[in-house]
């Protein structure tokens, strides 16, 4: 489970006594980066620094903790044969039982988390658009769901934000910085005029369209005879949740488009993070923890 707020202050609800235990440094290779953490009461846990051996080594450690009724620990842990496990690299972990205090950092720095996601809007909620929310709540993102109809904007998951609007293609010019965009109304003129908005968005990582290799070629040519740029047409992916398999899948069930389409759409917005990221100005300056030594 994404930790969130809500499901932090649902837990402590539930178990007044937990230990939060956070990974304060990493060493090499890991299955969590440094500053994961996940909540432990006696009998209960939400959140994942890993998994595997190690976090059931912090598991045991944390309840340790708890029946002792001390406030802290600490553990470093090799991952390597010692534990069971074969990352080959070394973390430290901080147990502390949670506070008010603690609970505020906590919470802080979820939001500060939850903020930072990149954007993903779906243009039309059938069922496609319906599937494709439910893939995408799950994943470290913010969802939002556009469309004409708002009786349509319903059943959606508690965390992904709906817009009901007459001008959906209006929702693309003002959409954060970075934010992928996912067309697929029930009305092809509408497809195309949200999607010709989006081609002009250079920042967006992602454009994507349902539909197949004859809305593409109508799409093309609506698009070149309104006078937009056909160098613009390379970067939308038309049909969504292609990338994987070239030649389909055979397979056009809403939830199975969706996991194609939300696996696609993660590795669009992480290629370019890793391009922005190669295009920052280098710097001396090292914070945190190193990776991959």
């Amino acid at each position: 489970m994404t930790l969130s707020v809500p499901t932090l202050k649902s837990f402590l609800t539930a178990n007044a006594a937990a230990i939060v235990a956070e990974l304060t440094a990493v060493r090499g290779s890991s299955p969590r980066e440094a500053g994961t953490f996940m909540l432990i009461s006696e009998d209960a846990q939400v959140g994942t620094i890993g998994g595997g051996a190690l976090e059931y080594m912090v598991i045991d450690r944390a309840r340790q903790v708890l029946r002792a009724g001390a406030h802290s620990d600490s553990l470093d842990i090799p991952l390597g044969p010692e534990i069971g496990q074969c990352c080959g690299g070394r973390v430290d972990v901080a147990l502390k039982r949670v506070t008010a205090a603690e609970v505020a950092r906590l919470a802080a720095k979820l939001d500060a988390e939850a903020a930072a996601r990149p954007h993903v809007y779906l243009f039309g909620s059938g069922h496609v658009g319906h599937a494709l929310a439910r893939a995408l709540s799950a994943l470290p993102l913010r969802v939002h769901v556009v469309d004409t109809r708002p009786d349509e904007l319903t059943n959606l998951p508690d965390n992904v934000e709906t817009h009901a609007v007459a001008m959906p293609e209006a929702v693309v010019r003002s959409a954060p910085l970075g934010s992928g965009f996912v067309i697929l109304t029930h009305d092809h003129a509408l497809d195309f005029l949200i999607a010709a908005e989006a081609l002009q968005r250079a920042d967006a990582p992602y454009i994507g369209m349902v539909g197949s290799k004859t809305k593409k070629a109508r799409f093309r040519s609506w698009y070149l005879g309104e006078g937009y740029p056909a160098a613009a047409l390379d970067r939308l992916v038309l049909p969504i949740g292609g990338a994987a398999f070239p030649q389909g899948i055979g397979d056009k069930r809403p939830e199975v488009i969706a996991a194609l389409a939300a696996a696609e759409i993660l590795v669009h917005i992480g290629a370019r993070e890793v391009e922005d990221l190669k295009a920052r100005p280098a710097t001396t300056k090292k914070s945190g923890a190193v990776v991959g030594e």
